[in-house]
Order: C-alpha cells, then sequence, then structure tokens
C-alpha cells in the first residue's frame, strides 16, 4: 500500500532551475493545481510609512507574512515570493484555514507592533483563471541549500489589485493574536554600494499578463545584468557585514516577544546577534557552526531578483550599466511592451527567515535600504 501524495507534491516535484536569465520563457512554468488558494498582502499606506523612515518596518511585516506560512505548514515547502511592501503564495486546499488564520494574525500584529495597516486576501486559482488569467510558478536554486518561486500568469498582480479593491478579505483576528515568527530576523548591515549605486527596478508587461514581447525584453535585461559583478548581487561573495549592536534588533524584538516585554526580547536578541557577531570576528567554531560560512551562505540566498508577473531586481550597479538598461527599459516603453520604476539608492538592506543556523535551507529578502520597490512601484504608478 502506498503512502498518499503530500498535499505540496505538486510544489515539491516541480523542476529546479539554476539559470536565472532562462527563467524570462514562461513555457517553464507549471499551472498551479486548480484547487489551491492564492494568498496576497500589501500594507496600505506603504509609500509614506517609506517617506517617514519606516522602510526596515514595511520589509519586515511584509516577510512576517512568510515566516508566519513557513511556520504554519510546519516548514513544508509552498510557492511564496517577497515584494517589499507585501508577499503573495499559493497553497493547497487542506492548508486554507491555517493560511487564513496566519494571515489574520500577522495582519492584528502589524497594526499592534508597528501601527501599520496590512491588507490580505485569499482567493482560489479557479476564480482567477475565470477572470482570464492565470498562475504558474518554477523553482529557481540560488545554492545547494535553497530556492525561490518564481510566479507568472498575471493572476498574483490580479488577485493584489483586487484585495486592494476590497475583494477576496479575510475576518479579522482577535486584536492580541500573535502569529508564530520563529526565526524571522534583522540583524546583517545595510549593504552600501561597491560599484555606482543600489538600484531598484519594477518591470511590469504593459498588458496584465506577460508575453512573448516581455519575455524577450527580460531575456535582454537579464543578459546585460548578468555582466555584473556578480550578476548585481548587492552583497559581496563573504555575505553582507555584520557589527554590534545591530540595527534590526528591536525589530527582531517586536517579532519574537510574543506576549512578553519588548525590553526582554530585545536583550535576547542582542545576546544572540552579540554572539554570531563575535564568531564572525574570530572565526572560532561552536558546537559545528561555522559562523563565517554561514555568512557566505547569506549572501548565496538573497533573493536580490525574481520574476513575479514581471520582473524586480535589486542591482550593486555601476553607471554605464545602469545607463544600458535603463536605454533598454525606456526604448521598450516607449514601445508599448513594459512600465518600469526605478530607485537609486546608496545600500541594498537585508531581511531573514532563519529556522535553523544548522542547515543551508534559511532564506534572505533583499530590498534597497531607502525605499526600494516601493519607491519604484511609486514611478511607475506615476
Amino acid at each position: 500500500m502506498h503512502d498518499a501524495e503530500p498535499a505540496n507534491a505538486f510544489y515539491l516535484n516541480a523542476h529546479l532551475h539554476e539559470v536565472f536569465g532562462s527563467l524570462a520563457d514562461a513555457s517553464l512554468y507549471s499551472p498551479v493545481p486548480s484547487d489551491w488558494w492564492i494568498g496576497t498582502s500589501d500594507i496600505a499606506g506603504s509609500t509614506r510609512a517609506v517617506s517617514e523612515g519606516k522602510y526596515k518596518s514595511v520589509n519586515m511585516v511584509a516577510a512576517a507574512v512568510i515566516s508566519a506560512q513557513i511556520n504554519a505548514h510546519g516548514g513544508e515547502e509552498f510557492p511564496y515570493i517577497f515584494g517589499g511592501d507585501g508577499a503573495g503564495f499559493a497553497i493547497p486546499p487542506q492548508w486554507r484555514d491555517q493560511a487564513q488564520n496566519s494571515l489574520a494574525a500577522v495582519r492584528a500584529w502589524s497594526l499592534r507592533e508597528f501601527g501599520l495597516e496590512l491588507r490580505v486576501g485569499m482567493v482560489p486559482v479557479t476564480e482567477i483563471r475565470d477572470a482570464g488569467f492565470d498562475v504558474s510558478v518554477a523553482r529557481f536554486r540560488v545554492s545547494q541549500g535553497a530556492d525561490y518561486a518564481m510566479f507568472t500568469g498575471g493572476g498574483l498582480s490580479w488577485a493584489e489589485t483586487r484585495m486592494k479593491a476590497g475583494a477576496h478579505t479575510i475576518a479579522d483576528a482577535p486584536p492580541d493574536a500573535q502569529p508564530d515568527l520563529a526565526g524571522l530576523s534583522c540583524r546583517w548591515n545595510h549593504m552600501p554600494s561597491r560599484h555606482g549605486s543600489i538600484l531598484s527596478l519594477v518591470i511590469l508587461p504593459s498588458d496584465d499578463a506577460p508575453g512573448p514581447a516581455f519575455s524577450d525584453l527580460a531575456s535582454a535585461i537579464a543578459d546585460v545584468v548578468e555582466h555584473l559583478d556578480r550578476s548585481g548581487h548587492p552583497a559581496d561573495a563573504n555575505g553582507p557585514g555584520a557589527t554590534w549592536p545591530p540595527a534590526g534588533a528591536t525589530l527582531e524584538a517586536h517579532a519574537q516577544r510574543r506576549d512578553g516585554p519588548l525590553s526582554k526580547a530585545r536583550r535576547k536578541a542582542l545576546f544572540e546577534a552579540g554572539v554570531a557577531w563575535l564568531l564572525i570576528k574570530t572565526g572560532i567554531k561552536i558546537g559545528g557552526f561555522d559562523a563565517r560560512r554561514y555568512q557566505r551562505v547569506v549572501g548565496q540566498n538573497a533573493d536580490f531578483r525574481k520574476f513575479e508577473d514581471g520582473l524586480k531586481m535589486t542591482l550593486d550597479c555601476d553607471p554605464g550599466t545602469e545607463k544600458t538598461l535603463l536605454d533598454i527599459l525606456e526604448k521598450a516603453a516607449n514601445e508599448g511592451v513594459i512600465r518600469y520604476g526605478v530607485h537609486r539608492q546608496k545600500e541594498a538592506m537585508m531581511t531573514c527567515i532563519v529556522p535553523s543556523i544548522m542547515t543551508d535551507n534559511h532564506v534572505h529578502f533583499v530590498d534597497g535600504a531607502s525605499g526600494g520597490y516601493t519607491e519604484a512601484a511609486k514611478t511607475l504608478k506615476a
């Protein structure tokens, strides 16, 4: 007698792609099963929050959506994507109740801890297809231990737009609801540009769903970026830097304090970050943990480029390559192929989900450190 197939078998069995530029080809993506559900989230007023200097809080809340889902489903794998001021994911029908409860809990937590209003929604894949869109995913392997989902078909964007209009909402959790955010942290230094500027790019098809012309454009952009140092990765080969005390200790305390005092959670975050900083500084290994190796893997596992019904990138870019990119984008925009937004800043930042420091499957979300994708999207909306 065979064991029952796991609920997330569709994603577990998906092929792992290792060449980022190849994922401009929509034929490499697999349609999400028709009985699955799509979750979306977005911070209302994120542009204003970023302009008030709350960009780290905005990123933390967006990453919390993913962290809560990972923990709600016992660490099982499923497709998700980080968008700077929100996140999206796809889950099998058996997980729907846990997914809704976790979304509602993060919404309550975000308002309580940061005063940020998180919009959340869930919609069946069938409804997206009935509206003329699709949700297809591919898995991109960034290192031996980690991979990320990429989305195409226009369905995730459609679902987010409908959510912002008040559709697909879910019931509020109690105001004191506490999501499980174990592993969510924000300890690394900002990553200053080494080559010119940190460029946040949001590139969307002019039609609602990507087509062949958009795929050709995305492939051309990926080719240009491939010539940058480490393909434009904001972290150097040794990973991001660490200092003590870390700037993100208070944010991490908000995530981990549960119903305890913030000061106690902050002391714990500072202590753990201090130990990690000391191990990185000295190279001492404890109990099989090599902090410098971990630091390198952090850099490898970072999502500084992604396909999400379009193309998003956070690049360390030299002036010459930046001009080449913008010339290509402007030409494609004038031809009606794309809409695009750009934001320049001096540094990139990282928010992390680390279930265990002893395995290599931890994931790290990259955005520009002065507004990033949120600011780039603002120029796109204009």
